[in-house]
């Protein structure tokens, strides 16, 4: 059984964007690394999805974090997502501004509080009841119309830990020049993301209102509990995406054995996957 961590940078065009698409890769290469050295320590997977999409979420070519697309009013408005597979412990938050680390307040959301999702002025109060760092989103890229409309959407990260246990964190700038107040799928257990060690980690990426109508990630992981193996179920998924919505998006999955599913059918969706024991690599997965 493998100890393993899958990382992605957001399924979408990346049209005319090699640089930055570059610049993603790299940045998914050092999330997994980074994984993979606290699971090689005999941290959880829970530990290692957060480090994870941190480092994520500071790279200004991923719509997330730092490189968060705005919305119509020229906002940062961001939503995360973080599951523990062992307990179904989940945490989210959704429309959150001028926080840099919008996975770790989701993580705080499911320790320090009784809920499991906080969104907007609420979750920024408490954000500042505990102390949690803030930032000034104002100075952050304003990506041109054409780079928004080309690069990825959303970054994850899906882990499996030496216990065997199941782990998945999700962060999204959301879409670009969305409505102020758009929540997508990624804070939603089931659609951006869900773990569950019966069964499956599984971080989807794409058209959130089509991952939504389809809850793409639970879909995956109940198909995995029926049998289907992570890669089938991930381009079961995907194609169902596009036959029956007409949409697009990618997913990545570990099973409860450690086994891989990486799928998309958008031009690009760079990913990056580590073993304990240091084995890296990297794609740029194409439909």
């Amino acid at each position: 059984m493998k100890a393993s961590i899958i990382v992605h940078g957001g399924a979408g065009g990346w049209a005319g964007q090699a640089e930055r698409l570059r610049r993603a890769l790299a940045a998914c290469e050092e999330a997994a690394r980074a994984g993979e050295t606290i699971i090689a320590r005999g941290g959880s997977a829970l530990d290692a999805v957060e480090a994870a999409v941190r480092l994520l979420e500071d790279e200004p070519s991923l719509n997330a974090g730092r490189g968060s697309f705005r919305n119509l009013a020229g906002d940062v408005e961001m939503d995360a997502l973080i599951m523990d597979g062992a307990t179904l412990g989940l945490g989210a938050v959704a429309v959150v501004r001028d926080v840099c680390n919008p996975v770790s307040l989701a993580r705080r959301v499911m320790t320090d509080t009784p809920h499991t999702l906080l969104a907007g002025e609420g979750a920024s109060r408490f954000a500042d009841a505990i102390g949690f760092p803030r930032c000034d989103t104002r100075g952050w890229p304003l990506h041109p119309a054409d780079a928004a409309q080309a690069a990825g959407d959303t970054v994850g990260a899906v882990a499996r830990d030496r216990a065997g246990n199941l782990a998945v964190a999700v962060s999204t700038g959301g879409i670009p020049r969305k409505m102020p107040g758009r929540i997508g799928d990624s804070p939603l257990a089931g659609c951006g993301g869900y773990a569950d060690n019966a069964s499956a980690a599984v971080a989807a990426t794409g058209d959130g209102e089509a991952l939504m109508k389809l809850v793409a990630s639970k879909r995956v992981c109940d198909d995995i509990a029926r049998g289907a193996s992570a890669q089938a179920a991930c381009e079961a998924a995907v194609a169902l995406l596009a036959r029956r919505l007409g949409a697009s998006g990618g997913l990545i999955a570990l099973d409860r054995a450690g086994e891989a599913g990486v799928a998309c059918n958008t031009p690009a969706m760079p990913y990056a996957w580590a073993e304990e024991g240091g084995v890296v690599g990297s794609a740029v997965g194409t439909r």
